[in-house]
């Protein structure tokens, strides 16, 4: 009964951790790649590296992006940071 009295602060500490740390950022990840999976053409997105584009065309881990109306850029679907709904 004793050590499970001085393990209890550890035990608190890493609930605690996993409420206050882990599960918001599983969460977060979760919404991201459901966000990248969702993509469809015409879609206006911002890249991770803060690229502004328009969605052209998907395949399976890439897409590419109209930039400026004519560029076209490849980028991996995992490059994608947020979809802009204007």
């Amino acid at each position: 009964m004793e050590t499970l009295y001085s393990l209890l602060p550890i035990i608190i500490m890493f609930v605690a951790m996993w409420l206050i740390i882990i599960r918001p950022a599983q969460k977060r990840q979760k919404a991201t790649q459901e966000m990248q999976n969702n993509l469809k053409r015409g879609d206006k997105v911002v890249t991770i590296g803060g690229l502004h584009g328009e969605v052209d065309s998907l395949e399976d881990s890439v897409v590419y992006l109209l930039v400026d109306g004519k560029t076209r850029l490849k980028f991996e679907r995992q490059a994608i940071g947020r979809v802009i709904n204007e």
